[in-house]
């Protein structure tokens, strides 16, 4: 991991600290009376580090965070207050003006669109609405077998938990969908199988991203650990290496919620 992703380096709050200053100035003399946010909306290991490279290629944006996994949540004094245990509790109490306060020194508002993504902004998506007026919402999923093996391998969680926590993020993007006003559905899967496609549904959203590149290597993290790699579907390996005793334990969970998966499009195994 490159020193400038280690929360607690000294180089990195150093790196920080010169960004802000920069921003800073060019903010005071270029920033925009009015900007666009877009807000990536996702669960963890649906994509949205690859969604967040690709829309970061167009000039028109600006990311809070480039590092790592481009969350805002891990930007200095940010993180004390996002990043903490109850991070997935929907009541968790949030100073949103705080928090757009410390984002806005990492955007460039002299770009149209300014761009987020920190998973656990899906729980409270609702809350962040109120105080970033003139947003929009990009809302991922991903199918439940290829997510939940995700957790699995990366956390070392147990299928019951993680598909627990599966059900749970399909509740929050379920009722983002329906009460947030401005907001694409957009799949891994047709994300990673048919990019070109996915790039013409966000123009169609925001025109301004007309210019964002799909064809290039990203570093996005993947259960190859390749720095880079083209857009890939890993689906398929990642449903391949569940055992039959966990795909029975990930399916008497989701068969309770059927409706829920079947709204997504998904069905089970």
């Amino acid at each position: 991991m490159n020193y400038v992703n280690k929360l607690d380096s000294p180089k990195r709050k150093l790196y920080f600290f010169a960004l802000s200053k920069k921003i800073a100035f060019k903010n005071f003399f270029l920033a925009k009376k009015k900007n666009q946010y877009l807000f990536i909306l996702s669960p963890p290991f649906c994509g949205s580090t690859l969604l967040t490279e690709i829309i970061s290629t167009s000039i028109n944006v600006s990311c809070n965070n480039y590092l790592g996994l481009r969350e805002g949540q891990h930007l200095p004094k940010a993180h004390n207050l996002l990043f903490s245990e109850d991070r997935w509790n929907p009541e968790k109490e949030i100073d949103w003006n705080r928090i757009k306060k410390i984002w806005n020194k990492y955007w460039d508002r002299s770009k149209s669109i300014l761009l987020e993504k920190s998973p656990p902004n899906i729980c409270r998506a609702n809350n962040i609405d109120k105080i970033f007026s003139n947003s929009k919402y990009i809302c991922l999923i991903r199918n439940p077998y290829a997510q939940i093996q995700s957790n699995i391998r990366r956390y070392n969680t147990d299928p019951k938990t993680a598909t627990e926590k599966y059900i749970s993020y399909l509740k929050f993007q379920k009722n983002n969908i329906e009460t947030l006003k401005n907001t694409l559905i957009i799949s891994y899967e047709e994300l990673s199988s048919n990019p070109l496609k996915t790039k013409n549904k966000i123009c169609d959203f925001i025109p301004e991203l007309n210019d964002i590149n799909v064809n290039l290597k990203f570093s996005a993290h993947n259960m190859y650990q390749k720095k880079q790699m083209g857009i890939l579907n890993l689906n398929k390996a990642s449903i391949a290496s569940l055992d039959k005793k966990q795909i029975k334990i990930i399916n008497n969970l989701l068969k309770n919620e059927i409706e829920l998966i079947k709204y997504f499009k998904y069905s089970l195994l």
